[in-house]
């Protein structure tokens, strides 16, 4: 297999759900399930062949037979009773999967979640998976009892039939001439001969759900290994995007926020990260009000990112009580977070798994109709408005459910563009925008601030290029070792 495929198999549109897992976990399992059967699969032929024949010496054609056609029926019953259970662990290893999938985006992703006060709504959807997952285990776990109860049955039986089969000849006068001891003894051998075979099917049979376990991962790995194939053979196309103008109409319905003209209030603020003694500001005293829109510059590591968390709420704005440094000061949040209030967006896009518009409307939780809703046209039109309208034909509509992981369809610009959607849909009073631009063109950056400028938005942005200023009214530059300047801007 090529060095790459591991990475296009991740980005690639025909990717198997959860291929890490079904590398690292399903092939592991397969391994390790088909070696504990191997050995008794070689061997069986061998015994079955030698004790069978020495069946047919001791009870004639009908042992064999019996003991064949009672081996047949268990095969057939346990094959109808395993069909339904290998389908079925199918299913959970995807959703286990799954799963562990949504883990770790969350994970991943704790810092911009945070930002967008996601931690109810994905609660609620890591709670979803999970419930479906243990529903799937129930029906695997009912679905395994009768398999268990066939299996066990039959090894039973087989015990009986044993005695069936050697007390056929004896009272049927085969062995008259024989004396009771003789006869004691041949049927000591017999009963042996004839159970050893039967032993030999049963353990056969008694392989059903490890056998129905193997199926199960065979599945999983034969998709992956077609897939794999697939690329191998196949090329990827790009794809284009554009923009337009709309009419920009304020969305209606949503509870507007206290009213107040000032978002952030800091007062002497001083920050460093929670792990470090080193001062990335020091005493800044800022208001962010309405309409007086702040753009922060500075080197990297001079804290432009780390301002942004205490205005969210994610760190404390003060040293501890350790710091030779003087601690106070403090941070008022005036504006509540949220549609009509105050909107991050972080500096590595966050999109959770599910519809594109769930995409879009993130982090709201209303469940829409799967056609028909009355926000379609505003959705449709602000994807426009980003440059994303063949977005929706990619996802064949806003509510077709996709089985891929967003971060690895989208390039570095589409994720951005689709975060502005997401801006526009929710119309903040305050945009708090970290480098949400980077991946973009002036000219396109320009387009997506004038529309949020339209839409009646106050911007907090970080960002280096100057092209950003003529949609600020002040610059707060970060000159490390916690001195800063804020300046306002002329306008030309």
């Amino acid at each position: 297999m090529p060095l790459q495929c591991p990475v296009d198999l991740a980005t690639s549109k025909q990717e198997p759900s959860c291929g890490d897992q079904r590398i690292s976990q399903d092939v592991e399992r397969f391994c390790r399930q088909l070696s504990s059967v191997a050995s008794k699969l070689i061997v069986s032929p061998f015994t079955l062949i030698y004790y069978t024949y020495q069946c047919f010496q001791s009870t004639g054609w009908l042992g064999p037979v019996s003991i064949f056609g009672y081996f047949i029926l268990g095969t057939v019953v346990n094959k109808m009773l395993m069909g339904p259970i290998v389908a079925k662990l199918v299913q959970q290893e995807k959703l286990e999967g799954d799963f562990r999938f949504k883990h770790m985006q969350i994970r991943v992703n704790a810092e911009p979640a945070a930002f967008f006060r996601a931690g109810h709504v994905e609660h609620m959807r890591t709670d979803r998976r999970l419930q479906r997952l243990l529903q799937t285990q129930r029906e695997l776990m009912s679905k395994e009892l009768w398999l268990y109860i066939g299996v066990n049955m039959f090894d039973y039986l087989g015990s009986i039939l044993s005695y069936v089969v050697i007390s056929i000849p004896i009272f049927s006068g085969v062995y008259r001439d024989l004396s009771p001891t003789e006869l004691s003894t041949l049927v000591s051998k017999n009963a042996f001969v004839c159970m050893y075979v039967i032993s030999c099917f049963t353990r056969l049979i008694d392989l059903s759900t490890t056998l129905s376990d193997v199926a199960g991962y065979t599945h999983r790995i034969g998709e992956l290994q077609e897939t794999l194939l697939d690329m191998t053979l196949k090329s990827r196309d790009g794809e284009i995007l554009d923009e337009s103008e709309w009419d920009l109409a304020r969305a209606p319905g949503w509870p507007a926020t206290e009213r107040t003209d000032t978002a952030f209030l800091l007062e002497r603020v001083c920050i460093s990260a929670p792990s470090s003694n080193k001062p990335l500001i020091k005493d800044l005293s800022l208001k962010i009000s309405e309409g007086q829109s702040l753009l922060i510059t500075g080197n990297t590591g001079t804290g432009k990112t780390s301002l942004l968390r205490v205005l969210g709420g994610l760190w404390a704005s003060t040293w501890g009580e350790s710091q030779p440094w003087p601690v106070g000061g403090s941070v008022q949040i005036l504006m509540d977070f949220g549609p009509h209030g105050v909107l991050f967006l972080p500096q590595k896009p966050f999109f959770t798994d599910g519809t594109l518009r769930e995409q879009v409307i993130y982090p709201l939780k209303e469940i829409y109709p799967d056609s028909g809703s009355a926000d379609d046209e505003r959705i449709m039109r602000f994807l426009e408005l980003a440059g994303l309208s063949s977005l929706v034909a990619r996802t064949e509509g806003l509510d077709q459910q996709v089985d891929w992981n967003w971060y690895d369809v989208l390039s570095p610009g589409e994720m951005q563009r689709l975060s502005f959607a997401r801006l526009f849909y929710l119309q903040p009073k305050y945009a708090v925008l970290d480098e949400a631009t980077s991946a973009l063109t002036e000219e396109v950056e320009s387009e997506l601030y004038r529309i949020g400028q339209q839409l009646g938005m106050t911007f907090v942005s970080v960002g280096h290029r100057r092209s950003l200023e003529k949609f600020h009214s002040l610059v707060l530059k970060l000159c490390g070792e916690g001195k800063w300047e804020l300046t306002r801007i002329k306008v030309e």
